[in-house]
C-alpha cells in the first residue's frame, strides 16, 4: 500500500510504501516498511502515478492506495480516504506525525514538506497485538491484571491498557500495537525481538506468541514471504 496525501488544493506527496502481506482471514498482523520486495526504482514510480492520481482530483488530507504486487506490476484493488492502523511504520522512516498533517491540511494550511523533503531513515514495523486466543484466534475479552510496554531506542507501544482495564467484548480485538524502527531491516527484527520479550500482558490470551514464533523463520527474517504464507503456516504450525 502507498500512504499519499494531498492538500486539497492539486498539490501532493507519496510517502513510499508498506507491506502488509502476513494476514490471515484478510485482516493484517505484521507490517513494514519499506517493502522488502520493492526498488527504489519501483517505488518512485508507483509512489508518483499515485500523487499524481490525488493531486489530479484535489484530494485532501491522508490517503491510502492499496495494490497486489506481482512480477514487477501493480494490481489496483481501492483507495482507503484515511488513515491506516499501521501508519506509525510510516512515520517512523520518514520522521513525520501524519496525524498533525491532517490537522493542519484540514485547517487549510499547506504541507509542510515536499517531495524532495521525504527521505526514507532505516526500517519499521508494526505488529498489532491481539486480544485472542491461539490457534483459533477466537477473541478473549477480559481483564488485564498486569500490563507493561517495552520501551528503549526506537520502540512505540500505542495502546490504553493500564493494570485493571477491561477489554470489552463488543469491538475488535485489537489491544496494542508495537511498533520498532532501525537503521535496517535486521536491526527492526532485532528490536522486534527485544521488545516482545519486554512486553507483559497478564490476564487475556493475546498474539504475542504468534510473533515471538515468526521472529524464527528464515522466510520472515530475509522478507521472502507473500500474501498466502501466513495462511500456511498456520495450518502447519497451529493446528488446533
Amino acid at each position: 500500500e502507498i500512504q499519499v496525501f494531498g492538500d486539497g488544493k492539486g498539490g501532493a506527496v507519496h510517502l513510499g510504501e508498506r507491506d502488509c502481506s502476513l494476514q490471515r482471514r484478510h485482516q493484517k498482523v505484521f507490517e513494514e516498511a519499506p517493502g522488502p520486495a520493492i526498488t527504489p526504482e519501483l517505488r518512485t514510480r508507483i509512489g508518483k502515478t499515485c500523487a499524481d492520481a490525488v493531486a489530479a482530483i484535489n484530494y485532501a488530507g491522508a490517503g491510502t492506495i492499496e495494490f497486489l504486487y506481482e512480477n514487477g506490476e501493480f494490481y489496483f484493488i481501492e483507495m482507503n480516504t484515511r488513515l491506516q492502523v499501521e501508519h506509525p511504520v510510516t512515520e517512523a522512516i520518514f520522521g513525520v506525525d501524519l496525524v498533525r498533517e491532517q490537522i493542519r491540511v484540514a485547517e487549510g494550511y499547506p504541507l509542510s514538506f515536499t517531495q524532495d523533503d521525504l527521505t526514507i531513515n532505516g526500517h519499521a514495523i508494526e505488529v498489532r497485538i491481539n486480544a485472542e486466543r491461539l490457534p483459533d484466534f477466537a477473541p478473549r475479552p477480559g481483564r488485564i491484571t498486569h500490563y507493561h510496554a517495552p520501551g528503549g531506542l526506537g520502540v512505540r507501544m500505542d495502546s490504553a491498557l493500564y493494570d485493571g482495564y477491561s477489554i470489552p467484548p463488543y469491538y475488535d480485538s485489537l489491544i496494542g500495537k508495537l511498533i520498532v524502527h532501525g537503521r535496517d531491516r535486521p536491526e527492526a527484527l532485532a528490536r522486534l525481538d527485544r521488545a516482545l520479550g519486554e512486553l507483559i500482558v497478564d490476564g487475556v490470551e493475546n498474539t504475542v506468541p504468534l510473533f515471538d514464533a515468526l521472529l524464527q523463520e528464515p522466510d520472515i527474517q530475509s522478507g521472502n514471504y507473500n500474501i498466502h504464507w501466513l495462511e500456511a503456516w498456520l495450518e502447519k504450525n497451529l493446528q488446533a
